[in-house]
Protein backbone atom coordinates (compact mmCIF):
# COMPACT_ATOMS: atom_id res chain seq x y z
CA UNK A 1 0.00 0.00 0.00
CA UNK A 2 1.31 3.06 -1.56
CA UNK A 3 1.17 5.02 2.13
CA UNK A 4 2.34 8.63 0.80
CA UNK A 5 -0.22 8.66 -1.54
CA UNK A 6 -2.70 7.90 0.44
CA UNK A 7 -1.64 11.09 2.64
CA UNK A 8 -1.52 13.40 -0.77
CA UNK A 9 -5.23 12.05 -1.01
CA UNK A 10 -5.50 13.67 2.60
CA UNK A 11 -3.66 17.08 1.45
CA UNK A 12 -5.58 17.44 -1.72
CA UNK A 13 -9.20 16.92 0.19
CA UNK A 14 -7.75 19.44 3.03
CA UNK A 15 -6.82 22.37 0.30
CA UNK A 16 -9.66 22.30 -1.59
CA UNK A 17 -12.47 22.15 1.45
CA UNK A 18 -10.50 24.98 3.78
CA UNK A 19 -10.04 27.49 0.99
CA UNK A 20 -13.41 26.97 -0.44
CA UNK A 21 -15.06 28.11 2.96
CA UNK A 22 -13.57 31.67 2.75
CA UNK A 23 -15.76 31.98 -1.25
CA UNK A 24 -18.62 29.92 -0.23
CA UNK A 25 -19.68 31.01 3.42
CA UNK A 26 -20.68 35.10 1.77
CA UNK A 27 -21.85 33.47 -1.15
CA UNK A 28 -24.40 31.37 0.96
CA UNK A 29 -25.20 34.41 3.38
CA UNK A 30 -26.26 36.54 0.73
CA UNK A 31 -28.40 33.59 -1.13
CA UNK A 32 -30.33 33.70 2.22
CA UNK A 33 -29.20 30.14 2.75
CA UNK A 34 -28.77 30.68 6.54
CA UNK A 35 -29.53 29.13 9.93
CA UNK A 36 -29.79 30.12 13.84
CA UNK A 37 -27.00 29.02 16.32
CA UNK A 38 -29.16 27.76 18.42
CA UNK A 39 -26.97 27.42 21.08
CA UNK A 40 -25.87 30.77 21.25
CA UNK A 41 -27.18 33.02 23.44
CA UNK A 42 -27.93 35.66 20.76
CA UNK A 43 -28.96 32.78 18.57
CA UNK A 44 -27.06 34.82 15.25
CA UNK A 45 -27.86 33.31 11.83
CA UNK A 46 -25.30 31.89 10.58
CA UNK A 47 -24.38 30.61 6.80
CA UNK A 48 -25.59 26.88 5.91
CA UNK A 49 -25.08 24.26 3.91
CA UNK A 50 -21.49 23.64 4.44
CA UNK A 51 -21.66 20.23 4.32
CA UNK A 52 -21.67 20.86 0.28
CA UNK A 53 -17.58 22.22 0.77
CA UNK A 54 -17.09 18.93 2.65
CA UNK A 55 -18.21 17.08 -0.44
CA UNK A 56 -16.56 19.08 -3.03
CA UNK A 57 -13.47 17.82 -0.49
CA UNK A 58 -14.34 14.51 -0.75
CA UNK A 59 -14.64 14.49 -4.05
CA UNK A 60 -11.11 16.19 -4.77
CA UNK A 61 -9.81 13.86 -3.21
CA UNK A 62 -11.42 10.87 -4.72
CA UNK A 63 -10.80 11.90 -8.49
CA UNK A 64 -7.32 12.24 -7.29
CA UNK A 65 -7.12 9.11 -6.69
CA UNK A 66 -8.96 7.94 -10.14
CA UNK A 67 -6.22 9.84 -11.46
CA UNK A 68 -2.99 8.32 -9.81
CA UNK A 69 -4.86 4.80 -10.48
CA UNK A 70 -5.26 5.92 -14.55
CA UNK A 71 -2.87 7.60 -15.57
CA UNK A 72 0.24 6.11 -13.45
CA UNK A 73 -1.13 2.58 -12.13
CA UNK A 74 -0.86 3.64 -8.53
CA UNK A 75 -3.38 2.13 -6.37
CA UNK A 76 -3.91 -0.97 -9.08
CA UNK A 77 -5.18 -2.75 -7.41
CA UNK A 78 -8.22 -0.52 -6.67
CA UNK A 79 -11.41 -1.03 -8.50
CA UNK A 80 -12.74 1.88 -10.59
CA UNK A 81 -15.83 0.61 -10.43
CA UNK A 82 -16.36 0.47 -6.62
CA UNK A 83 -14.84 3.54 -6.05
CA UNK A 84 -17.17 5.17 -8.44
CA UNK A 85 -20.21 3.33 -7.12
CA UNK A 86 -18.76 4.63 -3.83
CA UNK A 87 -18.60 8.37 -5.05
CA UNK A 88 -22.22 7.92 -6.48
CA UNK A 89 -24.04 6.72 -3.89
CA UNK A 90 -22.37 9.61 -1.42
CA UNK A 91 -23.71 12.49 -4.14
CA UNK A 92 -26.96 11.09 -3.84
CA UNK A 93 -26.73 11.34 -0.50
CA UNK A 94 -25.69 15.41 -0.64
CA UNK A 95 -28.58 15.48 -3.11
CA UNK A 96 -30.78 14.55 -0.94
CA UNK A 97 -29.20 16.52 2.15
CA UNK A 98 -29.86 19.49 -0.12
CA UNK A 99 -33.34 18.76 -0.29
CA UNK A 100 -34.07 18.50 3.10
CA UNK A 101 -31.98 21.51 4.12
CA UNK A 102 -33.63 23.50 1.82
CA UNK A 103 -37.36 21.92 2.27
CA UNK A 104 -37.02 20.63 5.62
CA UNK A 105 -38.76 17.22 4.82
CA UNK A 106 -40.59 15.31 7.33
CA UNK A 107 -38.52 12.91 9.73
CA UNK A 108 -39.91 9.61 8.70
CA UNK A 109 -39.24 10.58 4.75
CA UNK A 110 -35.89 11.37 5.79
CA UNK A 111 -34.94 7.97 7.21
CA UNK A 112 -36.22 6.23 4.41
CA UNK A 113 -35.41 8.05 1.33
CA UNK A 114 -30.93 7.76 2.34
CA UNK A 115 -31.87 3.57 0.89
CA UNK A 116 -32.03 4.75 -2.69
CA UNK A 117 -28.75 6.16 -2.22
CA UNK A 118 -27.39 2.33 -1.66
CA UNK A 119 -28.78 1.66 -5.36
CA UNK A 120 -24.95 2.02 -6.71
CA UNK A 121 -23.42 -0.22 -4.42
CA UNK A 122 -26.38 -2.88 -4.60
CA UNK A 123 -26.04 -2.87 -8.69
CA UNK A 124 -22.18 -3.82 -8.35
CA UNK A 125 -23.04 -6.47 -5.71
CA UNK A 126 -20.44 -4.50 -3.52
CA UNK A 127 -19.32 -5.98 0.10
CA UNK A 128 -18.97 -9.78 1.06
CA UNK A 129 -22.05 -11.98 2.36
CA UNK A 130 -19.68 -13.60 4.72
CA UNK A 131 -19.38 -11.68 7.97
CA UNK A 132 -17.96 -12.65 11.20
CA UNK A 133 -20.49 -12.04 14.39
CA UNK A 134 -18.95 -11.70 17.84
CA UNK A 135 -19.49 -14.42 19.84
CA UNK A 136 -21.47 -16.58 17.11
CA UNK A 137 -19.10 -16.50 14.15
CA UNK A 138 -18.63 -16.37 10.47
CA UNK A 139 -22.51 -16.16 8.68
CA UNK A 140 -22.59 -15.91 5.29
CA UNK A 141 -26.03 -13.73 4.38
CA UNK A 142 -25.75 -14.58 0.85
CA UNK A 143 -28.32 -12.23 -0.75
CA UNK A 144 -29.75 -10.77 2.14
CA UNK A 145 -26.87 -8.85 2.51
CA UNK A 146 -27.01 -7.43 -0.97
CA UNK A 147 -30.93 -6.49 -0.60
CA UNK A 148 -31.37 -5.48 2.73
CA UNK A 149 -27.95 -4.94 4.82
CA UNK A 150 -26.27 -2.81 2.64
CA UNK A 151 -29.17 -0.13 2.07
CA UNK A 152 -29.84 -0.56 6.31
CA UNK A 153 -26.35 0.11 7.00
CA UNK A 154 -26.09 3.17 4.53
CA UNK A 155 -29.77 4.85 6.24
CA UNK A 156 -28.91 3.65 9.57
CA UNK A 157 -25.13 5.42 9.57
CA UNK A 158 -26.48 8.85 8.09
CA UNK A 159 -29.55 9.06 10.15
CA UNK A 160 -27.70 8.45 12.87
CA UNK A 161 -25.28 11.21 12.56
CA UNK A 162 -27.63 13.20 11.25
CA UNK A 163 -29.74 12.80 14.25
CA UNK A 164 -26.85 13.67 16.84
CA UNK A 165 -25.94 16.82 15.82
CA UNK A 166 -26.88 20.63 16.19
CA UNK A 167 -24.26 21.96 18.42
CA UNK A 168 -21.03 23.70 17.48
CA UNK A 169 -18.54 21.24 15.95
CA UNK A 170 -20.43 18.26 17.21
CA UNK A 171 -20.78 16.16 14.12
CA UNK A 172 -17.52 17.30 12.40
CA UNK A 173 -15.83 17.04 15.48
CA UNK A 174 -16.87 13.33 16.20
CA UNK A 175 -16.99 12.71 12.47
CA UNK A 176 -13.04 12.98 12.50
CA UNK A 177 -13.08 10.61 15.40
CA UNK A 178 -14.95 8.19 13.60
CA UNK A 179 -13.09 8.25 10.35
CA UNK A 180 -10.12 8.38 11.66
CA UNK A 181 -10.74 5.38 13.77
CA UNK A 182 -11.60 3.19 10.72
CA UNK A 183 -8.82 4.93 8.60
CA UNK A 184 -6.64 3.24 10.97
CA UNK A 185 -8.29 -0.04 10.98
CA UNK A 186 -8.39 0.18 7.17
CA UNK A 187 -4.71 0.44 7.14
CA UNK A 188 -4.54 -2.63 9.76
CA UNK A 189 -5.93 -5.03 7.47
CA UNK A 190 -5.05 -3.59 3.89
CA UNK A 191 -8.14 -2.48 2.80
CA UNK A 192 -6.95 0.31 0.29
CA UNK A 193 -10.51 1.62 -1.38
CA UNK A 194 -11.66 2.07 2.09
CA UNK A 195 -8.64 3.95 3.22
CA UNK A 196 -8.71 6.15 0.20
CA UNK A 197 -12.64 6.59 1.00
CA UNK A 198 -11.95 7.93 4.54
CA UNK A 199 -8.56 9.74 4.04
CA UNK A 200 -10.64 11.96 1.43
CA UNK A 201 -13.13 12.05 3.79
CA UNK A 202 -11.05 12.73 6.76
CA UNK A 203 -8.93 15.49 5.04
CA UNK A 204 -12.40 17.39 4.18
CA UNK A 205 -13.34 16.96 8.08
CA UNK A 206 -10.32 18.36 9.61
CA UNK A 207 -10.23 21.40 7.13
CA UNK A 208 -14.54 22.48 7.99
CA UNK A 209 -13.64 22.17 11.55
CA UNK A 210 -11.89 25.32 11.45
CA UNK A 211 -14.74 26.67 10.46
CA UNK A 212 -17.61 24.63 12.61
CA UNK A 213 -15.71 24.95 15.42
CA UNK A 214 -17.24 26.93 18.34
CA UNK A 215 -18.51 29.82 17.44
CA UNK A 216 -19.18 28.18 13.88
CA UNK A 217 -19.05 30.72 11.10
CA UNK A 218 -20.87 28.27 9.05
CA UNK A 219 -23.19 25.25 9.98
CA UNK A 220 -22.72 21.80 8.03
CA UNK A 221 -26.30 21.44 7.87
CA UNK A 222 -28.15 17.89 6.94
CA UNK A 223 -26.06 17.67 3.66
CA UNK A 224 -22.53 17.20 5.53
CA UNK A 225 -24.01 14.88 8.60
CA UNK A 226 -25.99 13.00 6.29
CA UNK A 227 -23.04 12.38 3.83
CA UNK A 228 -20.45 11.99 6.69
CA UNK A 229 -22.86 8.93 8.15
CA UNK A 230 -23.10 7.56 4.32
CA UNK A 231 -19.12 7.40 3.82
CA UNK A 232 -18.39 6.17 7.35
CA UNK A 233 -21.56 2.79 6.33
CA UNK A 234 -19.64 3.19 2.40
CA UNK A 235 -15.72 2.28 4.32
CA UNK A 236 -17.25 -0.70 6.31
CA UNK A 237 -18.89 -2.65 3.59
CA UNK A 238 -16.26 -2.39 0.56
CA UNK A 239 -13.77 -2.82 3.70
CA UNK A 240 -15.57 -5.39 5.37
CA UNK A 241 -15.30 -4.59 8.27
CA UNK A 242 -18.79 -4.10 9.86
CA UNK A 243 -17.98 -5.12 13.34
CA UNK A 244 -16.21 -1.51 13.69
CA UNK A 245 -19.11 0.16 12.10
CA UNK A 246 -21.34 -1.37 14.44
CA UNK A 247 -18.85 -0.61 17.45
CA UNK A 248 -18.35 2.87 16.01
CA UNK A 249 -22.12 3.94 16.03
CA UNK A 250 -22.63 2.84 19.46
CA UNK A 251 -22.55 6.53 20.75
CA UNK A 252 -24.60 7.54 17.79
CA UNK A 253 -27.32 4.87 18.98
CA UNK A 254 -27.48 5.52 22.62
CA UNK A 255 -28.45 9.00 21.43
CA UNK A 256 -30.72 7.51 18.67
CA UNK A 257 -32.65 5.21 21.87
CA UNK A 258 -32.84 8.47 24.31
CA UNK A 259 -34.41 10.43 21.65
CA UNK A 260 -36.77 7.46 20.59
CA UNK A 261 -37.93 6.64 24.31
CA UNK A 262 -38.90 10.36 23.93
CA UNK A 263 -40.76 10.33 20.60
CA UNK A 264 -37.83 12.35 18.86
CA UNK A 265 -38.47 16.13 19.98
CA UNK A 266 -38.55 18.23 16.95
CA UNK A 267 -37.71 21.59 18.83
CA UNK A 268 -36.61 22.72 22.03
CA UNK A 269 -34.62 20.06 22.91
CA UNK A 270 -31.17 21.39 22.83
CA UNK A 271 -30.68 22.53 26.01
CA UNK A 272 -31.63 25.65 28.43
CA UNK A 273 -28.60 28.49 28.14
CA UNK A 274 -27.57 30.14 31.17
CA UNK A 275 -24.13 31.69 32.32
CA UNK A 276 -22.45 30.59 29.18
CA UNK A 277 -23.43 26.93 30.20
CA UNK A 278 -26.07 24.74 28.90
CA UNK A 279 -28.27 22.96 31.28
CA UNK A 280 -30.39 19.76 30.80
CA UNK A 281 -34.17 20.98 30.21
CA UNK A 282 -36.66 20.48 33.15
CA UNK A 283 -38.23 18.04 31.23
CA UNK A 284 -35.31 15.76 31.28
CA UNK A 285 -32.73 14.51 28.94
CA UNK A 286 -34.05 13.82 25.30
CA UNK A 287 -30.85 12.78 23.70
CA UNK A 288 -27.05 11.90 24.63
CA UNK A 289 -26.33 15.93 24.61
CA UNK A 290 -28.65 16.68 27.15
CA UNK A 291 -27.79 13.04 29.82
CA UNK A 292 -24.60 14.77 29.44
CA UNK A 293 -25.56 18.19 30.63
CA UNK A 294 -27.43 16.76 33.50
CA UNK A 295 -24.24 14.54 34.62
CA UNK A 296 -21.99 17.73 34.35
CA UNK A 297 -24.76 20.07 35.88
CA UNK A 298 -24.30 22.28 33.15
CA UNK A 299 -21.81 22.52 30.99
CA UNK A 300 -19.93 25.04 27.97
CA UNK A 301 -20.86 24.60 24.26
CA UNK A 302 -17.38 23.74 23.60
CA UNK A 303 -16.58 21.05 26.50
CA UNK A 304 -20.18 19.54 25.69
CA UNK A 305 -18.55 18.96 21.85
CA UNK A 306 -15.12 17.67 23.46
CA UNK A 307 -17.09 15.05 26.36
CA UNK A 308 -18.77 13.40 22.94
CA UNK A 309 -15.28 13.38 21.15
CA UNK A 310 -14.18 11.68 23.74
CA UNK A 311 -16.71 9.20 24.29
CA UNK A 312 -16.30 8.47 20.53
CA UNK A 313 -13.19 8.31 21.03
CA UNK A 314 -13.27 5.36 23.40
CA UNK A 315 -15.20 3.30 20.99
CA UNK A 316 -12.49 3.76 18.01
CA UNK A 317 -10.24 2.57 20.09
CA UNK A 318 -12.46 -0.78 21.28
CA UNK A 319 -12.82 -0.98 17.39
CA UNK A 320 -9.31 -0.90 16.68
CA UNK A 321 -8.65 -2.95 19.77
CA UNK A 322 -10.81 -5.96 17.52
CA UNK A 323 -8.43 -5.79 14.53
CA UNK A 324 -5.14 -5.41 15.87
Amino acid sequence: MQLIYVVLIFVISYIVTFFSFPIMIPRLKKAGIVGKNMNNEKQEEIAEMGGLVIAAGFGAGIFFAIFLRTFFDIFISVSLTTILAVLSTVLIVVIIGVFDDLLSMRQWIKAIIPVFAALPLMAIKEGYSMMRIPFVGLIDFGIFYTLALVPLGITGAANAVNMLAGFNGLEVGMGIVAVGSLAIIAYLIGQTVSLIILMATLGALVATLYYNWYPAKILVGDVGTLSIGAVMACAVIVGNYETAGAIIIIPYLIDFLIKAKNHFPGKNWWGVHKDGKLYCPESGPVGLCQLIMKLCGGISERNLVLVLMGIEAVFGVIAILVYI
